[in-house]
């Protein structure tokens, strides 16, 4: 069931298609347009519904409509309802601070979607002996999400140590030949170690939303 406003189509049934509600992507959308969206589908769901891409200023007016929504300001993320319970284990790994936002993004939406998560930060191949000493924590995730701007050299690095599937996403992080991103996007899609997957340039979201469906057949699997 769908219901269509002037501005949107509230899809009512993607929980129940998806295992995972409509999620509202804020950036463009007015705080209005955002509160209604919020209001309509928290009526109908037990899941967390939340706004990625959400700016402070929006959050204020949201939240002087929607007392209970939480934000998350490095993630940008306007939420209501409880955390689910956890389960499993994915690492949100990430090259350097100026990652993130996009590494935030990636574990505040993991968390949402009701996985564990471990956070491994500001762990760059520039300094390979801070990502060695976390070894142990790479070992135990079931799911790694890697986080790298500049030559985009990380999610290679990590796959060569690890047997979890890895999912790459490049960020804007970096200087002129960088092209925003891009420099970063392609080393990752032409990545020598194998069980390398690539979202697109910044996209955290779409990152943890993979992590998660991967997560979740793990375990509905080991609960047969």
């Amino acid at each position: 069931m769908n219901e269509e406003l002037f501005y949107a189509n509230i899809d009512y049934q993607r929980e129940k298609r998806r295992g995972v509600g409509e999620v509202i992507y804020g950036e463009g959308k007015t705080a209005e347009q955002i509160t209604e969206i919020i209001k309509r589908l928290s009526a109908i769901s037990d899941q967390p519904v939340f706004a990625t891409r959400c700016s402070l200023d929006k959050f204020t007016l949201i939240h002087e409509q929607v007392p209970s929504a939480s934000y998350y300001p490095q993630a940008r993320i306007i939420a209501v309802g409880q955390m689910p319970e956890a389960v499993g284990n994915i690492a949100v790994v990430c090259a350097g601070t100026s990652d993130l936002p996009i590494a935030e993004e990636a574990a505040v939406t993991c968390e949402l979607l009701g996985n564990m998560v471990t956070r491994i930060y500001d762990v760059g191949v520039s300094g390979l002996h801070r990502l060695l000493a976390k070894t142990d924590s790479l070992h135990k995730a079931e799911v790694i999400i890697c986080i790298a701007g500049m030559e985009g050299a990380l999610p290679s690095v990590v796959a060569g140590l690890v047997s979890a599937p890895v999912i790459a996403v490049p960020t804007s992080v970096g200087y002129g030949a960088s092209f925003g991103g891009l420099a970063a996007l392609l080393a990752m899609l032409t990545s020598c170690s194998a069980g390398v997957s690539v979202v697109n340039i910044d996209n955290g979201f779409g990152a943890a939303y993979t992590a998660s469906v991967i997560n979740r057949a793990i375990h509905s699997h080991r609960d047969f």
